[in-house]
């Protein structure tokens, strides 16, 4: 008799945290319903999210620990035995082994290291519970603070950037708040594409009334959806911002009662717009000064105004500027606290949120308590019946690819997160990874990042497993097991757990759990913003939104509404000055090359292994204006060179109008023809050590030019 079965669970990708329904036959997935019911997409999916189900049962995945042939030379007391080779990819040489083999190769290995020698990259795709060990077993067993995830090269600065004004780096307001806007200030956000059922929201708000304004060096999807298009310049958005907030003060139209009432610092931020007049704005961001002063006055004027961001935003050296300036706009006109405004940074991976909120960060414990805090020290300590020998702050993911790279970091754990594929200067990465002494990595399918690891782990992947995802807007939710995972697959969390009491039988006593509720109960004892919840509670399709202190609390999807997180209760105006770019083109690379998602596809790991969404959008593409290409002589769909000071791919064009002249666009899902061969890793945000990776200088050749 056949058994089916619908198990509810949030979809894998963004961070809108959509709810679908994994229908189960015979223990197989086959397929995906939406949650018809769940408050967040209310019974829609995007592409992605309808065909979630295609990578399972795919014959590629990782099911059994695998060595590299000769990896284990080192490893004292390791049988080495003529074991069959059983897995061979691109060359690469791997050998299965058993989990006893595997893990006591890595424990021998990790534990003869100087702490500050090791580097862990926690996964911002699994649930908080396998992240929550992630970072306890990088601090508690190997004494590092040398742990970070993806939200350093997306969302860091919007962590660092709202902290400093708001005193907490999270999305201000709930999604639905959204519809109530009058108007919705949209920058370095394409959500129709890269978060479609948000996109839903704003359609919906349009629908409503609402005004939408899109800035955007590329004419969107989203940007379609506009009744004010600005196109600019990329990498001019703090000279944009600035010029918008003096206008609104030179109009009169601040909001002089909250800045009195609720912040601080408002003459620092006075003094620093009143340098960016509308023609020196127009100069540095090549935008139309008319449409600069008009999206000022709507936004100002209106009841009710919400900015929305995203990578568009921060992935700058001067990301954390990006942010602190739509938070110093929100300010200024009083834009925070209330429904249809604030400031919303939408989540790039399913559970980036939660991944900060758990601590996968190097200056920061759980709940963002720093590690630089004599008491956030002692409260861990508590909890985790140990003793956290180092106050100072650990490297961030690009700076422990630096050190690899250098020699310095010896050994890195990656569970989870392809490095070589998503973060700057791939070929820099692959230089780090190669020169690392031992590299573990621990995922459901072969990475790019995984080529060149000494030991491969399989794990357990979505809907295999029980936990909670946080989605963008704070919303903390549960992922529901919906079958077993293959062969030998383990959970993150377990593999961490035997290895740390191989380490040293001591740690048997701190890792006990069992399951993924026992180490939520642990996590929030430690994490403030979640000690209300509890399985019970999360239960509901509506879950519950951090902050949520206590068991009685409602939780809160509407942040600051009588006063910040700061101490004292006010925001803090930060204001910055343009800085630009680090690279711009010049007469060797004459264009600027900026990156995207697109609706098909995420990261290559998942939809890449889905036929339905591999067959609309196969391989990468470059857009490029219709003027330059015509300069150039390249005709659409036509193959080209693109190259950088760091590298070069061979990729088709796309000829359009919908990008401005001079600048260039690539997708940075397709390892093929990835645009991270070609971006910078050098310089960095100081504020939140964010790469440079929307701008950077390019050549467009056609093949077979010299």
């Amino acid at each position: 008799m056949v058994e089916m079965k619908y198990v509810p669970t949030i979809c894998p990708y963004c961070g809108t945290g959509c709810g679908l329904n994994l229908v189960v036959v015979d223990n197989k997935v086959v397929g995906v319903e939406p949650w018809k019911r769940h408050p967040v997409n209310e019974g829609k999916l995007c592409p992605k999210g309808t065909f979630a189900h295609e990578f399972f049962q795919r014959d590629d995945r990782l099911t059994k620990p695998l060595i590299r042939v000769g990896a284990a030379a080192d490893y004292e007391g390791a049988a080495i035995v003529d074991v069959p080779i059983s897995k061979i990819t691109d060359g690469s040489n791997f050998r299965e082994a058993e989990w006893d083999e595997a893990l006591d190769l890595i424990a021998s290995k990790i534990k003869n290291y100087k702490p500050e020698e090791v580097g862990f990259l926690a996964c911002a795709r699994s649930p908080n519970e396998n992240i929550y060990i992630t970072q306890k077993f990088a601090r508690a067993v190997i004494g590092t603070h040398n742990v970070d995830h993806c939200a350093r090269i997306c969302h860091g600065p919007t962590v660092a950037g709202l902290a400093r004004t708001f005193g907490s780096g999270a999305m201000t307001n709930d999604f639905i708040s959204i519809e109530s806007s009058d108007v919705i200030f949209i920058i370095g956000s394409n959500n129709l594409e890269a978060h479609p059922l948000f996109g839903r929201r704003v359609i919906r708000a349009k629908k409503n009334g609402a005004k939408i304004i899109v800035l955007d060096p590329r004419y969107t999807p989203t940007a379609k959806l506009a009744d004010l298009y600005i196109d600019f310049k990329s990498g001019g958005d703090v000279a944009l911002l600035n010029g918008i907030m003096k206008i609104i003060i030179d109009e009169g139209l601040q909001d002089d009662e909250f800045i009195e009432n609720r912040t601080k610092n408002y003459q620092k931020l006075k003094e620093t717009v009143s340098k960016y007049d509308l023609d020196t704005v127009a100069k540095i961001t090549e935008a139309d000064p008319e449409k600069i002063k008009k999206a000022a006055l709507m936004y100002a004027k209106a009841e009710n105004s919400a900015i929305v961001y995203s990578l568009g935003i921060t992935e700058h050296r001067h990301g954390a500027d990006n942010v602190m300036a739509n938070a110093n706009l929100a300010m200024l006109t009083g834009n925070i606290g209330k429904v249809g405004s604030g400031v919303n940074p939408l989540r790039g991976q399913n559970n980036v949120q939660g991944a900060c909120d758990m601590g996968a960060l190097p200056t920061d414990y759980p709940g963002y308590q720093k590690v630089v805090s004599v008491a956030a020290q002692k409260a861990v300590e508590e909890n985790w019946s140990c003793t956290l020998d180092n106050c100072a702050p650990g490297l961030t993911v690009v700076e422990m690819i630096h050190a690899s790279a250098r020699g310095d970091v010896k050994c890195m754990y990656i569970t989870g997160e392809d490095p070589v594929l998503s973060d700057p200067e791939t070929n820099h990465v692959i230089e780090a990874m190669e020169n690392l002494d031992f590299l573990v990595v621990q995922d459901t399918f072969m990475s790019e990042t995984a080529r060149y690891a000494d030991v491969i782990l399989p794990a357990a992947g979505w809907g295999e497993q029980e936990g909670t995802f946080t989605n963008g807007e704070r919303r903390v939710q549960l992922v529901r097991k919906a079958v077993d995972a293959p062969g030998e697959a383990k959970y993150d969390w377990q593999i961490m757990k035997e290895i740390a009491e191989r380490i040293d039988p001591k740690f048997a006593e701190e890792f006990t759990y069992n399951n993924a509720e026992e180490i939520f109960d642990e996590m929030r004892k430690i994490t403030p913003q979640y000690a209300g919840m509890n399985r019970e509670r999360l239960e509901r399709p509506e879950a519950l939104h951090w902050p949520c202190p206590t068991e009685d609390h409602p939780g809160q999807g509407l942040m600051h509404i009588d006063k910040f997180a700061h101490p004292d209760g006010l925001g803090v105006f930060e204001p910055a000055d343009y800085i630009g770019p680090s690279e711009l083109p010049d007469e060797d690379y004459p264009l600027i090359l900026t990156t995207t998602r697109t609706i098909f596809h995420y990261h290559a790991s998942m939809t890449r292994r889905c036929k339905t969404l591999d067959k609309e959008l196969p391989t990468g593409y470059v857009e490029i204006n219709t003027v330059d290409a015509k300069n150039l002589g390249i005709i659409n769909r036509e193959t080209v060179k693109v190259k950088s000071r760091r590298g070069e791919i061979e990729i088709p064009a796309r000829v359009t109008d919908d990008i401005v002249e001079g600048e260039v666009n690539i997708p940075m899902h397709f390892f093929e023809c990835a645009a991270n061969f070609l971006t910078t890793s050098r310089e960095l945000d100081p504020k939140s050590k964010m790469a440079e990776l929307k701008v950077c200088a390019v050549v467009i050749e056609k093949l077979g030019c010299i």
